[in-house]
């Protein structure tokens, strides 16, 4: 006899609880292979599982369509980012800004290099430093600098941490939406053996051909393990 299994996958787990339903609801009260409660739970429960599956692939998408959006507004503050420190550095470079007032925006007075702006860390902690620096200089006389100026970062610096915000709201939902589809699944997994175990409960004494056909139109899945003969209606001759 080959052996069961029970479904790896949410489609299969709706298709599963759909024929068992369907089965379920073909029966007489006198003739009850599954009990009316098991089809009961599985018809609420089918409702529950759907919505949730929708529920979970809406905010995915939504959380992918966010990202995209998010990536750009990302590469537009690294990008202001580290085109005001260029130029930044130039103005010091040429003697127009003096190499010490580097230390207001955090930068080593002695290199012009620009600084590693490759995570969303980097670009929040340097945002914030330019702009406090930049800042504090005018505010001791400095000349601002122009091509971008500070406002045109910090535009964009604010726009990015509305986003991450946001972000993080996406990622939050969803994750949360996943936790909770698991945990339907293995719900799922319950009320399907439930069924299933009392369907190969009803068929255990007929035949093996006999038992599997009857199975299979409940939705029992079953498989041959290897080099296993597969049953025919000779069998049960």
């Amino acid at each position: 006899m080959p052996y069961r299994r029970l479904p790896n996958t949410d489609q299969a787990r709706l298709r599963a609880l759909r024929t068992a339903i369907q089965m379920g609801e073909k029966q007489s009260y006198d003739k009850q292979v599954v009990s009316f409660k098991a089809i009961h739970e599985a018809q609420t429960f089918l409702n529950v599982f759907e919505k949730q599956m929708q529920l979970y692939k809406q905010t995915l998408e939504s959380q992918v369509n966010a990202n995209k959006q998010y990536q750009q507004i990302l590469y537009n503050a690294r990008m202001y980012i580290s085109h005001f420190i260029q130029v930044f550095n130039l103005s010091v470079i040429r003697g127009e800004i003096k190499k010490e007032h580097k230390l207001y925006y955090h930068l080593n007075p002695d290199t012009h290099q620009v600084p590693d702006l490759s995570t969303e860390t980097a670009i929040q902690e340097w945002g914030k430093n330019i702009i406090s620096g930049e800042n504090e200089r005018i505010r001791n006389g400095g000349t601002p600098v122009y091509n971008p100026t500070i406002a045109k970062v910090q535009v964009h610096f604010e726009v990015f941490k509305e986003y991450k915000s946001t972000q993080r709201i996406y990622q939050s939902t969803t994750t949360h939406n996943w936790e909770e589809l698991v945990n339907q699944r293995k719900k799922a997994d319950a009320i399907i053996l439930d069924i299933w175990n009392q369907v190969e409960e009803h068929y255990r004494n007929e035949k093996p051909y006999a038992k599997l056909m009857k199975c299979k139109k409940f939705g029992l899945v079953y498989y041959y393990r290897r080099h296993e003969k597969e049953l025919t209606p000779d069998d049960d001759l």
